[in-house]
């Protein structure tokens, strides 16, 4: 499948990797780290060199606990970062980060090929006629809750289940819309305790029969350090060994802080996938 728009496409006849540029002072693991532009296209240089295909551009921390911030705030963290971004590298395929239509049709405008919606169309009523309209890849997570509450005791009779029901009902809408170009993201840590997220890791293959590309966001997130007593920052070799975990699942996309680790471990599945 080619992702992207007309102007900006990828193809993922490979893994592919994407690259978490958060511009926000409160993301749980860089959150403040990037708020300048001279930090911000250093950050994506270093980024693009290691081997990210996609650089997804979030200006609202959807960490467990964050409050939805206004879309002046939103605007104004996201648009120079895009410029600053397009202008240095025009041929680097874009994604914005968020689950409002009016960030996502300014991103689009300025390049973002990449819709990438944590609420999959959920939070805002009018993102889907935007994609359509741009004519961009969308990006449909699942979420239960909102980032505030959602894990605030989550709940499933069968998490692998619902969430794959949920898919195949918003996939039929995405093509009502017109939307050929879609992702799929499980959405681990949102709105699933630590056993769903296991759950979900061990049955993610299960998710290829929706027959559209699988991405995954698991980067140093709770569920892997919170079983192993240590910390986000500690968490890289976790991530890595999760992440080669999913792509023997079939993921097609990582969504990832750390990308040259993201490309060992993508070029270590490659080698036992062609030589098994």
């Amino acid at each position: 499948m080619i992702i992207g728009s007309r102007e900006k496409w990828l193809d993922l006849s490979k893994p592919r990797i994407m690259g978490i540029l958060n511009v926000t002072p409160d993301s749980f693991h860089d959150g403040g780290k990037y708020t300048d532009i001279d930090r911000i296209v250093s950050r994506v240089s270093e980024m693009v060199a290691e081997g990210a295909d996609i650089i997804d551009v979030g200006g609202m921390s959807s960490r467990p606990g964050a409050e939805i911030i206004s879309i002046k705030d939103e605007m104004a963290r996201i648009v120079p970062a895009l410029e600053a971004i397009k202008k240095a590298f025009p041929d680097t395929v874009l994604s914005i980060d968020t689950l409002r239509s009016e960030v996502a049709n300014v991103a689009c405008d300025i390049g973002a090929s990449i819709v990438n919606d944590i609420s999959g169309g959920q939070f805002d009523e009018n993102m889907l006629d935007v994609v359509a309209d741009k004519e961009v890849t969308y990006i449909s997570m699942h979420m239960q809750g909102v980032p505030h509450s959602m894990q605030k005791n989550p709940s499933y009779d069968n998490v692998v289940k619902e969430i794959l029901d949920a898919f195949s009902v918003r996939l039929r809408t995405l093509k009502n819309k017109g939307i050929t170009r879609v992702i799929i993201d499980p959405g681990f840590g949102f709105g699933k305790s630590v056993e769903d997220n296991y759950k979900l890791l061990s049955h993610l293959h299960i998710f290829k029969i929706l027959e559209v590309p699988l991405m995954v966001g698991l980067s140093r997130k709770s569920m892997l350090y919170k079983p192993l007593e240590i910390t986000a920052d500690t968490a890289l070799n976790a991530t890595t060994a999760a992440h080669v975990l999913t792509l023997v699942e079939g993921v097609d996309i990582l969504r990832v802080h750390d990308v040259a680790e993201a490309q060992q471990a993508i070029e270590i599945y490659t080698l036992y996938r062609d030589n098994g």
